[in-house]
């Protein structure tokens, strides 16, 4: 599994000529890295005396939202396999039979089905990591300020994994023929980017300001 290669190992499996793990696995790998940068800072937070003199309630929410990224980060972390897997079960498709109508038929819908799961992986990646990302104004108003720029590295991260997996849902769309199904992840894509773009530059905007 590629969850499981050191990180070296996960790098130079990327730079070979195997088309998997690409853009999708790497978008997956970044937003996971994110989220734990926010996970890193939750833990150096809680354990620190300012945090305990906060408001009860605050420090619930805070802990309450350090305990949510802990799901998140983990399905990124799935992600990244899925995400190769998905890759895989395209070329398979691909490489189907295709001498008799029949087998023409059963390769083509085996194709649609194995591009509509690839277009879904890295919209997982999407939705999952703009829940993360919802995080970090909190956390950076309420958490250790020694970690801000850790902070700030955590909602780059989570952006370029979203990006890179729109990228992704993008490319595997182009491979579909139902046009209600690419409308929809064409809004839906197009929504999330602009959620995303506008958390992340509020949230560099404040860590820039406050170093």
């Amino acid at each position: 599994m590629l969850k499981d290669l050191k990180t070296f190992e996960f790098v130079n499996t990327v730079d070979s000529k195997s088309p998997a793990p690409g853009g999708g696995s790497v978008s997956a790998l970044a937003s996971s890295l994110g989220a734990a940068l926010l996970r890193m800072v939750g833990h150096l937070s809680i354990s620190k005396k300012k945090f305990r003199e906060l408001d009860e309630t605050v420090q619930a929410e805070f802990i309450s939202r350090f305990d949510n990224l802990l799901p998140l980060k983990e399905k990124l972390i799935d992600l990244i396999d899925k995400d190769t897997m998905a890759f895989n079960e395209i070329m398979a498709a691909f490489k189907l039979p295709k001498e008799t109508d029949e087998e023409k038929k059963e390769r083509s819908k085996a194709i649609q089905e194995a591009t509509l799961f690839a277009t879904k992986v890295p919209f997982t990646v999407v939705e999952i990591s703009i829940e993360a990302l919802e995080n970090i104004e909190f956390i950076l108003q309420y958490g250790n300020k020694n970690t801000i720029s850790d902070i700030g590295v955590g909602a780059l991260m989570l952006y370029s994994g979203i990006e890179g997996a729109i990228l992704n849902v993008k490319i595997n769309l182009s491979g579909l023929k139902d046009e209600d199904i690419k409308n929809d992840f064409t809004k839906k894509i197009n929504s999330a980017l602009e959620e995303a773009t506008i958390l992340k530059d509020r949230i560099l905007e404040e860590i820039h300001n406050a170093l």
